[in-house]
């Protein structure tokens, strides 16, 4: 059996790096002609072909926020809508239009057939075999450089395709080979692994990615043939930032309580997690290859108008994009008022009034601080920058147009909140990936480009202040000892360019208190971004009071436009047990064989 032939029947073999490859694919495959055999000298003999293999993991990384005509993505306290969510209910079984449930296509350029499960098995299959085959003797014909890109670019999807499924449903089996035919994954690598066992393999192989790939492929010898197209190819940034991520989350007390029974931060995986970051931003400061995005081009991060590309300098890694046109109808469909006729059929995905709470003052500081001068009877005056570029409250104007849509209506009985189907449920739009505002037009939005980020330099300042924090002997003052910047400063550079002042010293007095205080920033600076979910979790705070309730703001709008009569309204209380520290794996996958168990719990 040639070569292609012997991977396509093996891909189909019932083992757990197969799932995902329908069965009747090994029947349609095999009935080609003879005359269309490829031979492996074909596909891996040289870096052009190889790549072109290795492009189609590229295709199996999912776009967050267009799933479907709309998926939610958003599965901790952020926001609500007309209908309870699944997970709001302690329900973790649902949601197939995220997680699983789609038969692997990575020609088809439709971000709605994409989902995290089926398509990362088959990604780490493909890795584990352009790993087999870049140094099989006598088979790659190339550079050194190119080999090198091609096996760190392996060594990369392998990481990151495992942190894709195991921050979801816990540590894996770390499968690092292709595996055959007759495998009967009976012997010891095929048990699941703790999370923080699962990450450190994970940090291996970023680590040897991070050895391998360059700065920036324009600024390689093999990315000069797509010079100025290769923003998307996994470079060492990439693999410093995942390394660290990974690192991080092995460290993090939930997932250190699974493993060696302590509710507290591994302080020698946090001091290796900064030293990680640390690496990174030492290289984006002597490079200049990544940077934060100044204030005034911040939404650029996540959105442009035009058709044109957003992420600026500041993201890393973006998802794919399959068809621009998916923004329109899933991206900005469920997030503007249904009257818009952007396509929002019965869905209004709205920030719940409980999470704005996370955006302070202008002052920097948080609304429950008595020095922060936040009024509840006025509660949008004087808040952070952010809230402004974030939310759309009531007054606001959000569309060009003339009519009921030009200012928002979000008092008691106003126009959205009452009269169009679906209504706001809690009083907010939200705006990061759908910018309604005075520019907004529906015919403009047609050209909108918003993409939730994967990794952006924000995130890393905001990651390695947590992990210097919880290093040994760290602390809001403490440093890794390969960057230049305490935890204190690096939580600053982002509030800085947020345009606040430095944190207050009564927030750095402790590693407890500067904790709260970066919790909150991760809230506010990564809002809407899919981090909440497994931030909570990782913290073992997914079921903390604080941010179990939902809630909806009503009110009447006053003689001066100004809100009076203000009442917080709970809508739906989040359940949160221990069990849902992990998702369920689906049935059938646990009985493909003894040692692959559910999750606790389910």
């Amino acid at each position: 059996m040639n070569f292609y032939k012997s991977l396509r029947s093996k891909a189909c073999i019932g083992a757990l790096l197969a799932l995902t490859v329908p069965l009747n694919s090994c029947e349609d495959y095999l009935d080609k002609a003879p005359q269309a055999d490829i031979t492996e000298k074909d596909a891996f003999g040289n870096f052009l072909s190889f790549q072109g293999f290795v492009e189609e993991m590229y295709n199996c990384i999912m776009d967050p926020n267009k799933g479907g005509a709309w998926n939610a993505y958003l599965f901790a306290d952020e926001t609500l809508n007309n209908y309870p969510y699944a997970f709001d209910q302690g329900n973790y079984w649902g949601n197939s239009g995220y997680f699983f449930g789609q038969t692997v296509n990575t020609r088809d350029n439709n971000s709605r057939t994409k989902r995290i499960w089926e398509y990362a098995w088959y990604a780490l299959r493909k890795a584990n075999l352009a790993l087999e085959k870049i140094d099989e003797p006598d088979l790659f014909e190339g550079t050194e450089e190119e080999k090198n890109h091609i096996k760190g670019q392996a060594h990369f999807f392998r990481g990151w395709f495992y942190f894709e499924l195991c921050r979801y449903w816990g540590g894996m089996p770390y499968i690092d080979k292709v595996l055959t035919p007759t495998e009967e994954m009976t012997t010891e690598e095929f048990k699941r692994l703790t999370f923080q066992e699962t990450a450190i393999k994970m940090a291996q192989d970023f680590r040897a990615a991070a050895d391998l790939l360059p700065n920036h492929w324009d600024l390689s010898g093999p990315g000069q043939r797509t010079q100025g197209h290769n923003r998307d190819r996994f470079n060492k940034f990439h693999a410093l930032g995942y390394m660290g991520k990974a690192l991080l989350y092995a460290a993090s007390p939930m997932i250190n309580e699974e493993a060696k029974g302590s509710n507290t931060f591994d302080p020698e995986l946090a001091k290796q997690a900064a030293e990680a970051f640390g690496e990174l931003l030492t290289l984006a400061d002597q490079t200049g290859i990544y940077s934060l995005q100044s204030w005034d081009n911040w939404t650029d991060n996540f959105w442009r108008w035009n058709n044109e590309r957003p992420g600026g300098t500041e993201c890393i890694m973006v998802p794919v994009i399959f068809d621009r046109g998916r923004v329109r109808w899933s991206t900005v469909g469920a997030t503007v008022p249904s009257s818009f006729a952007m396509n929002s059929g019965t869905n209004a995905d709205v920030p719940a009034h409980s999470f704005t709470k996370n955006y302070g003052m202008a002052n920097g500081l948080p609304l429950d601080d008595p020095e922060s001068g936040y009024n509840p009877n006025d509660p949008w005056a004087g808040r952070d920058p952010r809230f402004y570029r974030d939310i759309a409250v009531d007054g606001d104007k959000i569309h060009s147009a003339a009519g009921p849509d030009q200012f928002a209506q979000l008092y008691n009985g106003g126009y959205h909140r009452t009269t169009i189907n679906p209504p706001s449920v809690t009083g907010y739009y939200a705006k990061r990936y759908s910018p309604i505002g005075p520019d907004w037009s529906n015919s403009r939005a047609d050209g909108l480009q918003a993409y939730v980020p994967y990794l952006r330099l924000a995130d890393i300042y905001l990651m390695y202040a947590e992990a210097v924090n919880f290093s040994t002997g760290g602390g809001p003052k403490a440093k890794s000892s390969n960057y230049s910047l305490t935890a204190e400063e690096a939580l600053n550079k982002v509030r800085n360019r947020a345009q606040l002042p430095d944190i207050s010293t009564k927030y750095t007095a402790s590693k407890e208190i500067f904790f709260e205080e970066l919790i909150r920033e991760r809230a506010v600076e990564l809002a809407f971004e899919g981090a909440r979910f497994c931030d909570l979790r990782r913290w073992n705070l997914n079921g903390d009071p604080r941010f179990l309730d939902k809630t909806a703001i009503d009110f009447d709008r006053g003689p001066d436009g100004k809100p009076v009569n203000i009442r917080e309204r709970v809508i739906i209380t989040r359940t949160a047990e221990k069990k849902h520290n992990w998702l369920p794996i689906q049935v059938n996958f646990t009985r493909m064989f003894k040692d692959f168990p559910q999750n606790p719990g389910w």
